[in-house]
C-alpha cells in the first residue's frame, strides 16, 4: 500500500485526484464520499473518501488474463483524514494484480503504475 501524507484538505486531494486521472486518460468510474454519506444519516465523521479508476479497454484486457482478477476492478484511490492530516492511500495495480501470478496481468499493471504514480503525485508535498 503507498500511502501519501498531504498538506492539501481531503477535498482538494480529491479535486486534483480527479482532474489526474482524467490528464492521463483513465476514468474515475465512481466517487464514494463516506463522509457526506455519513452526514446523510446525521453523523460527524472525518473525511473519507474512495475513488474507483479504471477504463473500459484495462477491464477487458484484465478478464481475457484473468477472470477472477475481475473482483478487483476498478482499482481504488482511498483519501482520508487520520490524526489531523490528510492520507491518500493507493495498492499500486502491480501489488493488486500481484496474487494472480498471471503474465497478461503483469504487462497491464506495468502499463498502469507509471499512471497511478503520476495522479499520486499530484497530492504529493512540495
Amino acid at each position: 500500500m503507498k500511502t501519501i501524507t498531504s498538506k492539501l484538505t481531503a477535498d482538494q486531494a480529491v479535486e486534483r485526484l480527479t482532474a489526474a486521472v482524467a490528464e492521463v486518460n483513465l476514468r474515475v468510474v465512481a466517487h464514494i464520499n463516506g463522509q457526506a454519506n455519513a452526514a446523510k444519516m446525521g453523523k460527524t465523521v472525518p473525511a473519507d473518501q474512495i475513488l474507483e479508476i479504471f477504463r473500459p479497454d484495462f477491464a477487458v484486457r484484465v478478464w481475457a488474463a484473468c477472470k477472477a482478477a475481475g473482483h478487483d476492478i476498478p482499482l481504488r484511490i482511498h483519501v482520508y483524514e487520520e490524526d489531523d492530516q490528510t492520507r491518500v492511500a493507493c495498492r499500486m495495480p502491480s501489488d493488486t494484480f500481484k496474487p494472480f501470478a498471471s503474465a497478461g496481468l503483469d504487462a497491464i499493471a506495468a502499463e498502469l503504475d507509471p499512471l497511478f504514480e503520476q495522479i499520486l503525485a499530484t497530492v504529493k508535498d512540495d
